[in-house]
């Protein structure tokens, strides 16, 4: 399980990270955090994996997803793969709550 912040604490701090949206192109409709980046769980997984977001390494990632699924196993994932990366507790649902 990757660590997680809070949708509060990333609204604090959200300077200090990348903010990679996990979710799938036609769900963004519905919104999304401003200044983040889209790369769907798949493609986040093999670019960590393939060496194409080595720019990223140096950087605290934030990643979330609509509800906090997706956005923990890309964390995870991109975790394993040495980046510095926590995931947004409860998605994109506790951004709008918050």
């Amino acid at each position: 399980m990757a660590d997680k912040i809070s949708a509060q604490d990333l609204k604090a701090r959200r300077d200090e990270f990348v903010i990679i949206d996990v979710r799938e192109a036609d769900e963004i409709e519905s919104g999304k955090i401003d200044g983040s980046t889209n790369m769907p769980l798949g493609l986040t997984i093999r670019n960590a994996k393939k060496k194409q977001i080595e720019d990223m390494r140096e950087k605290k990632i934030c990643t979330y997803c609509g509800t906090g699924y997706r956005g923990n196993i890309a964390a995870d994932e991109l975790t394993k793969e040495g980046f510095d990366a926590v995931t947004l507790d409860g998605g994109f649902a506790s951004w709008n709550q918050s």
